[in-house]
């Protein structure tokens, strides 16, 4: 798949900023709800399984469902860009999306090496891209998967 317009790192950054805000608007008011104010100043890590559901179950579930029905989050979507198979251009598999989510946490591990990756590879591709076999690449606003 070549002579795509690669999506960068700044782009995605942008992206996972919105993703990140609209996580913190959903999540903040259940979690503040659930265990009060002190739940923001506490040191503990886990405060219970509410904790565990909302802040690491919830967002694997709810960004591989977007990716599987949009190809993308919907930061992604705010910026036009969305996630394609590297080979076909097509959409990804189940598979691949989720090896890609796992992806994130190799490509994190060692100093966000492999989310810095994007800006130098080629192809824009971070670890997890490379990984799974994926790339993100810019789309017109009338192309994006509506299902």
């Amino acid at each position: 798949m070549e002579n795509q317009n690669y999506a960068g790192f700044w782009v995605r950054t942008g992206a996972a900023f919105i993703d990140t805000i609209l996580l913190l608007l959903v999540l903040a008011p259940i979690l503040t709800w659930i265990y009060g104010a002190e739940y923001w100043y506490s040191e503990q890590l886990v405060h219970g399984t509410w904790d565990v559901v909302f802040n690491y179950l919830m967002p694997v579930v709810v960004i591989i469902a977007f990716w599987i029905y949009k190809s993308a989050t919907p930061g992604k979507l705010a910026v036009n860009i969305a996630i394609v198979d590297a080979k076909t251009g097509g959409k990804p598999s189940t598979g691949q999306f989720i090896l890609r989510y796992i992806g994130y946490y190799v490509a994190m591990l060692p100093l966000f090496i492999g989310i810095i990756w994007v800006g130098i590879d080629k192809r824009k591709q971070g670890w997890h891209d490379k990984l799974a076999g994926t790339v993100v690449v810019h789309i017109p606003p009338a192309s994006v998967p509506l299902r």
